[in-house]
């Protein structure tokens, strides 16, 4: 799916993915609510810290790569044009 709020998904794997969504999109917003609905969710802080972690090292990485002019390989693309 090109869009997970369109997916039929658990409650919990939705709040997780928009704790990531704005985490990627606008990071200067986040807030401790933002972490205490994660919690509601039924998330550990271990698991928290798991799910923040993998969200900004994949901002990271994809902010490396883009400032670089790195290429994507050609299996990526596939399917997106």
């Amino acid at each position: 799916m090109a869009d997970f709020r369109q997916a039929p998904l658990k409650s919990s794997d939705r709040e997780m993915l928009d704790y990531a969504t704005k985490l990627t999109r606008e990071p200067w917003n986040m807030a401790e609510q933002d972490v205490i609905s994660l919690r509601e969710a039924g998330f550990s802080d271990e698991a928290i810290l798991d799910i923040n972690q993998v969200t900004g090292y994949y901002a990271f990485v994809n902010r490396l790569a883009d400032g670089l002019g790195v290429e994507l390989e050609a299996f990526w693309k596939e399917g997106r044009e």
